[in-house]
């Protein structure tokens, strides 16, 4: 089952992986910057540099070991590039996204599955992939291995045949049902819950998923009650509210008319 608020606090934040993952992606990921360039920089001279002087390479080879350094010195900072921009796009969902509402189908995986890595597990997205069998996030901890299906309806309630899709397909998975969790932004039929119940697969609803967000979110505390804020935007442009402002508080902090403002708060680490 997912973590509550206490015990994710406990936990270590997992990793997310994606479709798109390969070895390279899944090894250069877990640098920090200050590595991943050094490692280009020492593949460049090695490759470029230090094979040409040591082997006595004449001109042309020369020119071919540097410029074979030259890519994949690219290649590894590329690489890293994405890995940080995929891991920032998914942290700024999950900091700074007021109505869930809005999300498209896939933004909605991925701020389900960043909540998880907050929570302590290892995501992997395997939504898009060919053949996905009715999964959309894989997820691990330890020993142990969940399914988690994401369905980001809001204007009907998922019925029972959804369960048993998901039932069945855990049964092709040689796995138990308490090892599915079903998430959807809408709620549940009474069947589909009876049903659920009944086979051990975790429900969270809409209601659900935003109390699990506020958990593990670390948005700017609110200078006057130190609720985390929410980034609005009106007429007079970007600014940081308390979303207690119905209770009376008034904390807030403008972030001026320029939106480059807020962009950048928002790819703060």
């Amino acid at each position: 089952m997912l973590l509550d608020g206490s015990q994710a606090k406990a936990q270590r934040a997992g990793r997310t992986t994606t479709e798109l993952d390969d070895v390279l992606m899944r090894s250069l990921g877990r640098l920090g910057m200050g590595p991943a360039f050094l490692l280009a920089a020492a593949i460049y001279a090695g490759v470029g540099l230090a094979l040409p002087l040591a082997t006595g390479a004449n001109t042309s080879l020369l020119i071919v070991l540097n410029f074979l350094g030259v890519v994949l010195a690219w290649l590894v900072s590329t690489v890293w590039l994405l890995s940080a921009v995929q891991a920032s796009r998914r942290r700024q969902l999950l900091e700074w996204t007021t109505n869930l509402r809005l999300l498209s189908s896939q933004e909605f995986e991925w701020i389900v599955g960043e909540v998880l890595r907050r929570e302590g597990w290892d995501v992997a997205e395997t939504g898009r992939e060919a053949g996905d069998g009715n999964i959309d996030l894989r997820i691990h901890r330890g020993k142990r291995e969940q399914l988690v299906q994401c369905k980001r309806w809001q204007s009907w309630s998922v019925g029972v045949e959804e369960i048993r899709e998901l039932g069945g397909t855990l049964m092709r998975e040689g796995l138990a049902g308490d090892a599915g969790t079903f998430v959807t932004l809408s709620r549940f039929t009474e069947q589909a819950t009876q049903e659920a119940s009944k086979l051990g697969i975790e429900l969270v609803d809409g209601a659900e998923l935003a109390r699990r967000i506020e958990r593990v979110r670390a948005s700017e505390p609110c200078p006057s009650c130190g609720t985390p804020m929410l980034l609005d935007r009106s007429a007079r442009g970007w600014w940081l509210r308390c979303p207690r402002w119905s209770e009376g508080c008034t904390g807030k902090r403008d972030l001026d008319s320029n939106p480059g403002r807020a962009l950048d708060l928002l790819l703060e680490s």
